[in-house]
C-alpha cells in the first residue's frame, strides 16, 4: 500500500505543488491537505495519514505548537516545510528536537519555480520519513558518558590528539546533539557533516554549543581542530581534514557535489583516512542514502576505528546501512553508545 500523507500549508499553490510533485511520484498517496493546524486536526483523525508536511508558520496556530500537539497526542512522522532565513532556521531546528523527521526550504522568490526545482529531494524526504521511527526526544542527560579516552584506547596513536569524524543526514540533528552532550569537555577535537543547507548549520552549531560541554561551531577554512572543539562543516561547502606536522586543520571549499550532497560525509572521511589513518575515530549515524559508507571504509582500511549506529536507534537506517554492508563498521552500536567511544 502506498504511503498516505497529508499536506498542512497555509498557502494555496503551496499545497496545489506539492499536491502534484507527490502525486506524480506513484508511490505516494496524498489523502488531502489542510490550510491550517485546525482543519489538519481533524483530517488526521479521518483519513489517518503516515506522514504529514508541515508548513512552519500558519495561521490560527503555529507549526510549532502544533507539532508539540501532535507528538504528543498521536505521534507520527513530519516533514517541515521552512523558510531560508535566521528565524526559519531556528524553528526548523526546533522542530527537528520535538520530533519533525525532516524539513525542506521554502524558496522565498518565484515559489512555483522554487519548489518544482526541489521536486525530487521533497518526494525523496518524504518516502524517507514515511518510513521512519518516530519516537520521544531524550534528555542529553539520560545518555551514559562512560568511556576509556581514545588516547588510552588507540595505542598506534602518533600524535598527542585523536581525530573523531562524525557523519550523519536524516534524524542526525537529535543523534548529534544526543552523541555531543554526552561527551567530556576534553574529548578529543570533533569534525562533523551534518547534510543541511547553508544558513542552517550556523544556526545548528549555535544551538548545540548551547547545550554541550564542548565548544562547537560552524567551522572556517584554516580552523585547528583540537580538543574539547567541534567543528560542523557549512552548509552548501564541502570539509576536509588536513595535516602539517603534528598539527590537523581544515579545509572548506567549494567544488561539485558528492553523492548528491555538499558538504559530503566521504569527501571528510576519505581526508580523514589519508590525513589522520589510525589516530582517527570514524562514526556514521543514522541518515537516508549511502554517503559516508565508502568513506568510513577507507578510514577503516587506514587503521580508523570506525562504528555504525545500529537500526533500533536510527530514524533512517540508509547510510549506517550501507556502511555495514560494506564492512566498513568495525563495530554496530545503538545512540546511547556512540558517545563512549569518543572520550
Amino acid at each position: 500500500m502506498k504511503p498516505k500523507v497529508l499536506i498542512i500549508d497555509d498557502s494555496a499553490l503551496v499545497r496545489q505543488l506539492l499536491t502534484e510533485i507527490l502525486s506524480k511520484d506513484g508511490e505516494l498517496d496524498v489523502v488531502g491537505s489542510a490550510a491550517d493546524p485546525c482543519v489538519a486536526q481533524e483530517k488526521i483523525l479521518r483519513l489517518k495519514p503516515d506522514v504529514v508536511t508541515l508548513d512552519v508558520e500558519m495561521p490560527r496556530m503555529d507549526g510549532i505548537t502544533f507539532l508539540e500537539k501532535l507528538m504528543r497526542g498521536h505521534p507520527m512522522p513530519v516533514v517541515m516545510v521552512s523558510s531560508l532565513t535566521e528565524r526559519g532556521c531556528d524553528t526548523t531546528l526546533r522542530a527537528l528536537e520535538l520530533g519533525a523527521v525532516d524539513f525542506v526550504t521554502k524558496p522565498k522568490l518565484d515559489i512555483s519555480t522554487g519548489v518544482l526545482k526541489q521536486a525530487e529531494e521533497i518526494v525523496a524526504k518524504v518516502k524517507a520519513a514515511a518510513s521512519a521511527k518516530v519516537r520521544p526526544q531524550r534528555s542529553p542527560d539520560a545518555v551514559t558518558t562512560h568511556s576509556t579516552p581514545l588516547a588510552q584506547r588507540a595505542g598506534t596513536l602518533r600524535t598527542t590528539h585523536g581525530i573523531v569524524a562524525i557523519g550523519a543526514s536524516t534524524g542526525g540533528t537529535e543523534a548529534l546533539r544526543q552523541v555531543l552532550c554526552a561527551v567530556p569537555a576534553d574529548a578529543p577535537g570533533t569534525v562533523m557533516v551534518q547534510h543541511m543547507p547553508e544558513k542552517f548549520t550556523a544556526s545548528f552549531a549555535t544551538r548545540l554549543n548551547s547545550m554541550s560541554r564542548l565548544e562547537v561551531r560552524e567551522a572556517r577554512d584554516g580552523d585547528r581542530v583540537l580538543p574539547g572543539l567541534a567543528l560542523l562543516a557549512p552548509g552548501d561547502r564541502h570539509m576536509q581534514l588536513v595535516r602539517n606536522g603534528a598539527e590537523y586543520r581544515v579545509r572548506i571549499f567549494t567544488a561539485d557535489p558528492v553523492n548528491h550532497h555538499r558538504p559530503s560525509v566521504d569527501v571528510l572521511f576519505y581526508s580523514c583516512a589519508k590525513n589522520a589513518g589510525p589516530n582517527a575515530v570514524g562514526i556514521i549515524l543514522t541518515g537516508m542514502g549511502n554517503d559516508g559508507a565508502r568513506g568510513l571504509l577507507a578510514m577503516r582500511d587506514a587503521g580508523s576505528l570506525t562504528y555504525a549506529q545500529d537500526e533500533a536507534s536510527c530514524v533512517v537506517f540508509g547510510m549506517p546501512k550501507e556502511a555495514i554492508a560494506l564492512g566498513a563498521a568495525g563495530k554496530v552500536l545503538p545512540l546511547e553508545k556512540i558517545a563512549s567511544v569518543i572520550g
